[in-house]
């Protein structure tokens, strides 16, 4: 997945920022809290956080794996994006954007909604 799609997918979320961290991952968060982290240069694998119940289940279908590094944190990793429908790609971005929103602080969480 290239940076500039994800920016297009994700960039006009509420309160959504983008760095490079690392030397090589492009990360996108909200208040400071990781949902997506990519390959800076050319396309390549894309890990975001899911729901607890759908880890197992996702990193069960081919393509999936339990994210280097965040697996213990129920991320996946896919490793040709591609591979996977846009739309549901794109719903599993949303999903992840929202489950790292709701833990943030009430006050952050209404900031964000105004």
């Amino acid at each position: 997945m290239d940076g500039a799609k994800l920016r297009e997918w994700v960039g006009g979320w509420p309160g959504v920022e983008s760095s490079i961290k690392w030397g090589e991952d492009l990360v996108f968060s909200v208040a400071g809290k990781m949902f997506c982290v990519t390959r800076v240069h050319g396309t390549g694998s894309l890990s975001f956080k899911v729901e607890d119940e759908r880890f197992l289940e996702l990193t069960g279908r081919p393509g999936f794996e339990p994210a280097p590094y965040l697996a213990r944190a129920h991320w996946v990793m896919v490793a040709d994006p591609g591979r996977v429908p846009a739309k549901e790609l794109q719903a599993l971005l949303r999903r992840s954007y929202e489950l790292v929103r709701a833990k943030l602080p009430k006050k952050t969480q209404r900031e964000l909604a105004d």
